[in-house]
């Protein structure tokens, strides 16, 4: 059976450490990870207030692997950081980059919206290693 063989740009990533990813969005955190989601239910990731249009950006280099709507999310990009980490970023507004887009710490990967059922304008950002969820916010950069 082949294998498949991650991208070289994913698989020589190096590794991302705790405290060393960028911000995704300026705002209010509305929901903390584990916490209660406007919705009712349980939070994998955090969900941050910002105005609507506001930019997303990434939080580390990457390879966009999935960029379209999906229920529950609306609008969500997700990044590959290769060594098992991957970055969702939901309810966007627009995405602004496509799948097979490498993308660089810092980069506008969205705007901010309510799509997929969001009451308010707000990111809804996971981080996942190895396919688990993951607090973000002792991966995110202190500010």
């Amino acid at each position: 059976k082949p294998r498949a063989v991650p991208p070289p740009a994913v698989a020589n990533a190096r590794p991302i450490t705790v405290g060393g990813l960028g911000g995704p969005v300026s705002g209010q955190l509305l929901a903390g990870y584990g916490g209660r989601l406007p919705d009712g239910g349980r939070s994998a990731g955090v969900l941050i207030a910002a105005p609507t249009g506001s930019t997303v950006h990434a939080v580390a280099d990457g390879k966009v692997v999935f960029a379209d709507w999906m229920n529950g999310y609306g609008l969500i990009l997700i990044v590959d950081h290769g060594n098992g980490t991957m970055s969702l970023y939901a309810h966007n507004e627009a995405l602004l980059r496509d799948v097979g887009n490498t993308v660089k710490r810092g980069d506008p990967v969205g705007s901010v919206g309510n799509s997929g059922g969001q009451g308010r304008p707000a990111l809804y950002f996971e981080l996942r290693r190895n396919g688990q969820p993951v607090d973000p916010t002792t991966w995110l950069q202190r500010r």
